[in-house]
C-alpha cells in the first residue's frame, strides 16, 4: 500500500482558496440565516381554539428543561469540536472546510423549514391554556366560542408554534449529521463486527431523542410535534452529509469527495474547468506520490488493515 504524505492541506496554506471556490455557499448560508430570522418575527397562523378544544390544551406552563440558548449549542457547537479535532489529526482542510459547510446547511434549511411550518399551521401548544389565560379565567367569544386571549403577547405568539418541534429538529440536524460524520470517520461498516463503533454512533442519536422527550415532558409539545421534528432533521442531516461525503459504507466513506478529485486530478494531470482555476493552482504546488493501481482484492485488504480514522496517512490509490 502505498503513503501519502497528509498534512500538506492545511487551514493556512488551502483554507483561503477552498473558502472562495465555495464563496457562494456561504453566501447562501448567509441568506438562510436572514430568512429565519424573518420567520421569527411575523406572526404565526392563529388557528381557531374554541372553548372545547381546552380540554387537551390546559398542561402547565413550566419552564424549558432544555433552554433556547443550550440547543445551538447542542446542535452545532458539539459536531463542530469534534471536526475541529479530527481536523487536528489529519490536517486535511478539504474533510474541515465540507464537513463545516454540510453542518452549517444541516442546521439552517432544518430552522427556515421549520419555523416556515411552524408559522404556517400555527398549532397551540400543549400548555397554552395558561398562556392564553394566565389567571386562569378563560373568555370566549359569544358566537364563535373562539378564544380571546388575555395574557402577554409575546407568550401567545409563543404559544401558536407548536408544530414541529425547534427543538428537536435543530438537535437531529446537528447530531444526526455528527453520527454520519462519526460512522465515515471511524469507519463503522469495516465489517469487523466492532459493536463499540455502533455505540459510539449512537450515543449523538441518544442525546438528541432525549431533547426532543424533554419537550413533551415539558408540555411545550405534543408527541406529533417532536416525530415531525426529528423526520425534519434526520432527513436534511442525511441529505447534506452525502451531499458533501461518501456513504460511509464505501471504500472512501472517510474523506470528502472534493478531497478524492483533487487526488485524481493530481495523479491524472487533468486541468479543472475554469471555474475552478483557483483550485488548479494549487494542485501544481503539491507533489504527491501515487504508486500503480493495485487489484481490487489488494485494495479491499489494504483498507481492512489500516488504523482507525487514518491517522497513519495510508491512503488508498486513486
Amino acid at each position: 500500500m502505498p503513503e501519502i504524505q497528509l498534512g500538506m492541506h492545511t487551514i493556512r496554506s488551502h483554507g483561503t482558496r477552498v473558502a472562495r471556490i465555495h464563496m457562494h455557499d456561504w453566501l447562501i448560508l448567509l441568506l438562510l440565516v436572514i430568512i429565519d430570522a424573518v420567520l421569527n418575527i411575523i406572526e404565526p397562523f392563529h388557528r381557531f381554539v374554541g372553548e372545547g378544544m381546552m380540554t387537551d390544551l390546559r398542561y402547565p406552563l413550566k419552564e424549558n428543561t432544555i433552554p433556547f440558548w443550550a440547543v445551538p449549542i447542542i446542535a452545532i457547537l458539539l459536531p463542530l469540536a469534534v471536526i475541529l479535532i479530527y481536523y487536528f489529526i489529519r490536517k486535511d482542510v478539504y474533510d474541515f472546510h465540507h464537513a463545516i459547510l454540510g453542518l452549517l446547511f444541516s442546521v439552517l434549511i432544518t430552522a427556515v423549514i421549520t419555523d416556515a411550518i411552524k408559522d404556517g399551521v400555527g398549532r397551540p401548544r400543549p400548555d397554552f391554556f395558561w398562556r392564553c389565560f394566565p389567571d386562569g379565567k378563560g373568555v370566549f367569544d359569544p358566537i364563535t366560542s373562539n378564544v380571546r386571549c388575555t395574557g402577554d403577547k409575546g407568550v401567545i405568539k409563543e404559544g401558536h408554534k407548536s408544530f414541529p418541534s425547534g427543538h428537536t429538529s435543530w438537535s437531529f440536524a446537528g447530531l444526526v449529521y455528527l453520527a454520519w460524520y462519526l460512522s465515515g470517520k471511524i469507519r463503522v461498516f469495516d465489517r469487523r463486527g466492532h459493536v463499540a463503533k455502533l455505540c459510539l454512533v449512537f450515543l449523538p442519536l441518544l442525546v438528541a431523542a432525549m431533547i426532543a422527550v424533554s419537550r413533551v415532558d415539558d408540555y411545550w409539545h405534543h408527541w406529533q410535534d417532536v416525530f415531525a421534528g426529528a423526520l425534519i432533521g434526520t432527513t436534511i442531516a442525511s441529505f447534506c452529509y452525502l451531499q458533501f461525503f461518501p456513504p460511509p459504507y464505501d471504500v472512501d466513506g472517510w474523506g470528502p469527495h472534493a478531497y478524492f478529485r483533487m487526488l485524481a486530478e493530481s495523479r491524472n494531470g487533468v486541468q479543472p474547468s475554469t471555474v475552478n482555476n483557483v483550485q488548479s493552482a494549487e494542485l501544481q504546488a503539491v507533489s504527491l506520490y501515487i504508486p500503480p493501481q493495485h487489484d481490487a482484492d489488494t485494495r479491499g485488504n489494504s483498507w481492512d488493515s489500516s488504523p482507525m480514522l487514518g491517522a497513519s496517512q495510508n491512503v488508498r490509490a486513486i
